[in-house]
This record gives C-alpha cells, sequence and structure tokens, in this order.
C-alpha cells in the first residue's frame, strides 16, 4: 500500500487506483495516520534544493503556466482529484476539468488560475476548470466553500450548486449548499453577490454582513449574527448559544457518523465555545459531558453513536 500511497502523493495514480485509496483512507483512522507520515516526508524531500529544483523543472514542462497551487494549512489536508476530463473551447489547449473531494473531517484550501481562493469544507466537492474563459468565470459546489473571488470587471464569477448559482465580480462569501441536504445558505463578507434559482424567478442581491437561506423553496434574506462560524476555514468548529440538535448536525456532518439521542432533556440545552475539528468527535462529546452529564457508547460497526 506504500507504494501506491507514493503514486497518489506524487500524482501519478489512474483513476482507479486513487479511488482505491480514497476508500482505504475511510475504512480506518490509522490509514489516514500512514498516509499523513508518507506525506510528511515526501513534502520534507522536496526541501532538497536538487530536488526543488527537478520539481520547477517538471512543473515547467508539464504546466504551461502553473494554474493552481495548493496553500499549506496547519493540519495536513487530503484533496483527492477525480475525472480529469479535457475539452477544446476553440483554441489548440484543452481545458481540463478537475474535481477536489475532501473527506470526512477534513478541509482544503487552495488557489485557482484567476488568483481566487477558495477553502473547502468537510466533505465538499469543487469542481473548476484549469483556465478560465474570458467572458465567464464558472465552478461547481456541492458541499461548503468560502471564496475569496479575484476580481474582475468584465468577467463574472459564478458558483453553481444542485439548488442556486450565486454570482459576483469580486467578494468574499460563503456558499453551504450540500447536495444530499435541503439547506441552501450564501452568506456574503464584502462586496457584492446575485442569488438565483435554476429559471431566474427569483433573484436576490446581498449586501455585506446580509446572508440569505432556503425556506421552502424560496430564499430569506437576513443578517449575519455570528462571524465566528466562518472561522471552520481555520479549521475550529465555533459555537454561539447552539442547539444540541444542530451541534449533532455538524458532527455528523464533519466526522461522517450518526448520533442518536437517547436522552430527550439534553435536547433543550445550548452550547458556546470553540473546537479545533482536527481533535474529532469524543473530544466535543467528552467536553460536553462536564456541563451536562451523560455518556455514550460507539458501534463501531455501524458508524453510530448513541448518546444515553
Amino acid at each position: 500500500m506504500d507504494e501506491l500511497l507514493m503514486k497518489y502523493i506524487k500524482g501519478e495514480t489512474t483513476p482507479e487506483e486513487r479511488e482505491k485509496v480514497v476508500r482505504w483512507l475511510d475504512e480506518d483512522p490509522e490509514h489516514m495516520h500512514q498516509y499523513r507520515s508518507l506525506r510528511k516526508l515526501y513534502d520534507i524531500s522536496l526541501w532538497s534544493p536538487i530536488e526543488e529544483t527537478r520539481q520547477e523543472e517538471k512543473q515547467t514542462r508539464t504546466f504551461k503556466p502553473v494554474w493552481i497551487e495548493f496553500l499549506k494549512v496547519a493540519a495536513v489536508i487530503l484533496i483527492t482529484f477525480l475525472g480529469t476530463k479535457a475539452f477544446f473551447d476553440g483554441k489548440d489547449d484543452p481545458v481540463n476539468m478537475q474535481t477536489v473531494i475532501v473527506p470526512a473531517g477534513q478541509r482544503a484550501e487552495l488557489l485557482l488560475a484567476d488568483g481566487t481562493k477558495v477553502w473547502l469544507n468537510s466533505r465538499s466537492k469543487l469542481k473548476f476548470p484549469d483556465r478560465f474563459q474570458k467572458d465567464a468565470r464558472k465552478v461547481e459546489l456541492d458541499g461548503e466553500g468560502y471564496f475569496e473571488v479575484t476580481h474582475q470587471e468584465e468577467v463574472p464569477f459564478t458558483v453553481h450548486t444542485s439548488k442556486y448559482d450565486v454570482k459576483v465580480l469580486g467578494t468574499e462569501f460563503n456558499v453551504k449548499a450540500y447536495k444530499d441536504k435541503e439547506q441552501f445558505e450564501t452568506s456574503l463578507l464584502k462586496g457584492s453577490v446575485e442569488v438565483s434559482n435554476a429559471n431566474k424567478s427569483q433573484t436576490i442581491r446581498l449586501k455585506p454582513d446580509e446572508q440569505v437561506v432556503s425556506d421552502g423553496g424560496q430564499l430569506v434574506r437576513s443578517t449575519i449574527q455570528n462571524k465566528n462560524y466562518f472561522r471552520w476555514k481555520e479549521g475550529l468548529l465555533c459555537l454561539d448559544d447552539e442547539s444540541i440538535g444542530s451541534l449533532i448536525e455538524k458532527l455528523e456532518l464533519y466526522y461522517d457518523v450518526n448520533i442518536v439521542v437517547q436522552r430527550p432533556s439534553l435536547m433543550k440545552y445550548h452550547y458556546s465555545g470553540k473546537f479545533r475539528i482536527r481533535d474529532g468527535v469524543e473530544h466535543v462529546l467528552k467536553v460536553l459531558q462536564l456541563k451536562h452529564k451523560f455518556t455514550y457508547i460507539e458501534e463501531e460497526e455501524q458508524n453510530l453513536i448513541i448518546i444515553k
């Protein structure tokens, strides 16, 4: 498996091999530790001046220009490319479509061809081209992403989701739109965005510190109440008078587990505080136990946590 992991880290695997690695990583937390150790060794080897020169020469030959750069974050992140597809836009050079998939409990930070920065949350998927067309910049999101879009007056940037489209020129905003969840939410931190449904029958333009959520198929505007929430891109889970029901939804999303509460009285409690996402779901539960006494059991085979 080490041989296959090194091929994966170097970007030399076939689509079938990449899928095999992703499945293997999800099978056991120890597999992720093994991957991280190899990744660290590989990253350290790149600091050698000779190796660094070779890497630069290789990149110059392969990518003209280098169109994407992955930015390192505090924790080692897992980034998976699947389904590369080339098509032509009337020029000699093909445009390659890439998909980044972020597993449960991980996050990714990347730089697109136009300089736009994107942070992807747990269990998110982003599809994007290696270079944008002259009249439009379009990406597809399934999950949650935070965008700092490079301003280009004549070239709008559109985030397409399964529910709504978010269109901007240059701004900073957060989009939450998991395909398997009913919830859709866009929050604007800077600039201006337009949110519209597929047939353009409803369009809302947001101002800074405003957000829009879907409610019964309709978009509803409100004011952002807690900007700490967006610190998920720093690897933090921030709670501000959060109900246990809402917290459980986040834990299930981030850690890909199912949580059942068998103590109804616990559901009335609210919590405030901050957790490092990388510390894991058990750490969160143990901290909550300090405030309200409860026990829980894990059914690993069923990927289930039962709160007694």
